[in-house]
């Protein structure tokens, strides 16, 4: 069984058909490169399966459990479970502003982890070492660069131990040499076999870290492969243009 299989997932905004009959699956250490146009539906898909949006018909499987099955989600308890396997990074970092850096990967955890308060400072030392942003433990989000801030994003996200890190284009309100401290992290994760799910314009580590690359156009999926079968051997009219106009 896939570790994640959605099917016929389906999301409007009144009359507007955001997700069109999605279907896909993902296995456990995938790393999956979700690329496409803006507003091709990408960040919506990412947010539904963290339950940021209700969607309007299809199934959810998440490690053997339903989110949504036909349509119908699962009771509260079920919810909880399975959204808690996934941990999510936003685009624009949503670290909370008054908090330092360790206190912002240290406050859910302590909501709703039952660990001590010495097992999760270790944890966070821990992490924060691990994305190289120890020596700006102490530190306001306001004093750090926009990569940092990411990183601390990613670094909060792991401290859930989520079996599934979802990344909604977590580079794209950076500049290059920002952006590379990032894609860097991500790196080592897929080397670590994390399970990734990545909405990403970031075509090289679409190519060089992902295992799986979809193309999604106008909410609906358009050709999947390799990256080498979607980079190099394009079967689709339309993918074919999106990959050209990035030069690959």
């Amino acid at each position: 069984m896939a570790f994640i299989k959605i099917t016929n997932l389906k999301k409007s905004y009144k009359k507007l058909d955001v997700l069109k009959k999605i279907s896909f699956a993902v296995e456990k250490n995938d790393v999956l490169a979700i690329i496409g146009p803006s507003g091709s539906g990408k960040s919506t898909l990412l947010r539904s399966l963290v339950r940021l949006e209700d969607v309007d018909g299809g199934s959810m499987l998440i490690d053997g459990g339903y989110l949504v099955k036909d349509g119908m989600y699962s009771k509260p308890a079920d919810l909880k479970n399975i959204t808690s396997k996934m941990g999510m990074v936003f685009q624009h970092f949503n670290l909370f502003p008054n908090l330092t850096v360790k206190e912002n990967l240290e406050l859910a955890p302590k909501l709703v982890k039952k660990e001590s308060r010495k097992q999760i400072a270790a944890k966070s030392t821990e992490l924060l070492e691990k994305v190289n942003l120890l020596p700006w433990s102490n530190s306001y989000p306001a004093n750090l660069s926009g990569g940092q801030k990411q990183r601390v994003a990613i670094a909060r996200a792991l401290m859930m131990d989520p079996e599934i890190l979802l990344f909604d284009e977590p580079t794209s309100a950076l500049d290059p040499e920002l952006t590379q401290e990032v894609l860097q992290v991500m790196k080592q994760l897929a080397n670590e076999r994390m399970t990734m799910i990545v909405v990403t314009h970031e075509m090289g580590f679409a190519r060089d870290v992902a295992n799986r690359v979809m193309f999604l156009d106008n909410g609906a999926f358009v050709e999947a492969g390799t990256p080498e079968e979607i980079f190099d051997h394009p079967k689709n009219e339309r993918t074919k243009a999106f990959i050209a106009g990035y030069g690959q």
